[in-house]
């Protein structure tokens, strides 16, 4: 492993994966390449919570840190560019040993993190959800979740005076600077850990951010191009589409790059940009997923060129998101559009298994906001109706074992969900689940709405030769 120290500011990544290689390295990378003779460097340090990743990390180690970013247009358009802004790649151990003295490193300035939207383990008050085991045996002291994680880097910077930090949340948690602050208070708080919660309050900031790049998971054709087109073997290139966004809050609390001179938007308030992102991309994302799933396709890019399940996609949008969020910064019905032709780009190869994973938290934090929005304004919300009436058949074949591949989900109970499809009247237990739906549980307009959805779906499917 690669274990040189750098007396530039660092970031230290946690959770060094495709998208955080793709996005937020890239714009660092950029951000140097502009950095003026007399100006402070900053360099990434990247690491991981768990061992799953090790064989990459490994490689990137074996690399020093440097790697082929590969971008595709809509339009087959292909760019190569050589990433060197890691410049330090952890090994893993169940310790977090190297995790812990990097982030307690006074030269640390801001530690990042990329996890799922369940990473949070948050419920729709915003309170941590105890219940789940990993969650539960962080707080007896392991170091398997974002908190326990930092729990103990910032126990060792406290320990060794290793001054303030930001702690920059890289992900498409609505809101996920202010939600990943409140849960860790509570975190530290349900430990007894006073003084090191006093510490957080007076130490860290956390600013909000809304990002964006589609990255699928590399395939090894994407290092027989990268060979192809720059001669370097690359054991750990990554690959996405051409199209990038960074909005960030601009509240740091110990120094940061000039990101925006890679195009970052800095900007006092996220939340227009993030719902915008959340509601219109992501959970049309998942809408095609899903339904190009029930009709055996294999890509993101097919599903998006069907008829059918772009005008599932159109509806939703222009129907009840909108309405939803204007007034609003952004041209709404322009980002639809964008995020359509985004999707149909047949070169990314983007599955719908990566994109329809994790629906348990897809779910409550992408689609159920339209839906309380559209419903405490007297609507009837058919057409955001029909995202969970998908997953729901979706699910369905995950009950019977008949999708095309391995469904990871890391929230769902899998046993609560096999019990819903045995009882008689499955629908009425899922629109009832508190886990999902929240305080719009056993709302009856929702309940129409999905019913109703339900019998379009299965017609639609039948049309299509497809069983229910």
């Amino acid at each position: 492993m690669n274990t040189e120290r750098s007396n530039a500011n660092v970031i230290l990544h946690i959770g060094a994966g495709s998208f955080h290689r793709a996005h937020q390295a890239w714009y660092l990378h950029r951000v140097n390449l502009a950095r003026k003779p007399d100006e402070a460097t900053w360099s990434l340090t990247v690491g991981n919570i768990r061992s799953d990743m090790n064989a990459v990390m490994d490689a990137l180690a074996a690399q020093n840190g440097v790697y082929t970013l590969e971008t595709v247009t809509p339009q087959g358009e292909r760019a190569y560019e050589t990433i060197r802004s890691i410049t330090r790649v952890l090994p893993w151990s169940a310790d977090l040993a190297s995790l812990i003295d990097a982030g307690a490193d006074a030269n640390c300035r801001i530690i990042a993190f990329t996890v799922t939207e369940g990473g949070y383990y948050l419920d729709e008050h915003d309170r941590l959800d105890t219940a789940n085991p990993d969650l539960a045996a962080d707080l007896k002291g392991d170091r398997t979740t974002i908190y326990g994680a930092l729990a103990a880097i910032l126990e060792a910077r406290m320990a060794r005076d290793g001054g303030p930090v930001t702690l920059q949340t890289c992900d498409n948690l609505r809101s996920n600077g202010k939600r990943f602050h409140a849960g860790m208070r509570e975190f530290l708080a349900l430990r007894g850990a006073t003084d090191l919660r006093d510490w957080f309050d007076a130490n860290t900031a956390c600013p909000d951010s809304m990002v964006d790049r589609i990255t699928p998971r590399p395939t090894p054709d994407v290092r027989e191009r990268v060979k192809a087109a720059t001669g370097v073997d690359d054991a750990c290139p990554v690959m996405g589409e051409a199209f990038i966004q960074w909005v960030i809050e601009d509240h740091f609390c110990a120094g940061r790059p000039a990101w925006e001179r890679a195009g970052a938007e800095m900007v006092e308030s996220v939340m227009p940009y993030e719902e915008a992102k959340i509601r219109i991309l992501n959970a049309t994302h998942s809408c095609i997923a899903w339904a190009g799933t029930l009709i055996a396709l294999d890509f993101i890019h097919e599903g998006t060129h069907d008829a059918d399940i772009r005008t599932f996609a159109r509806e939703y949008v222009s129907e009840d998101v909108i309405p939803c969020l204007t007034p609003s910064p952004l041209d709404l019905a322009k980002y639809r559009d964008v995020v359509l032709e985004r999707f149909s780009n047949p070169y990314i190869q983007d599955t719908n298994q990566r994109v329809a994973a994790d629906g348990y938290s897809k779910l409550p934090g992408f689609i159920a906001p339209t839906l309380a929005q559209r419903i405490a304004a007297g609507a009837t919300p058919a057409a955001t109706a029909m995202l969970p009436a998908l997953f729901l058949r979706f699910l369905e074949r995950w009950h019977k074992g008949t999708l095309p591949y391995r469904y990871q989900d890391g929230v769902m109970d899998e046993a609560a969900v096999h019990r819903m499809f045995e009882t008689g009247d499955p629908v009425s237990t899922f629109l009832g689940d508190k886990l999902l739906w929240g305080g719009l549980a056993g709302n009856p307009t929702l309940g129409g709405a999905v019913r109703g959805a339900l019998a379009r779906v299965d017609q639609w499917l039948a049309s299509r030769g497809c069983s229910v």
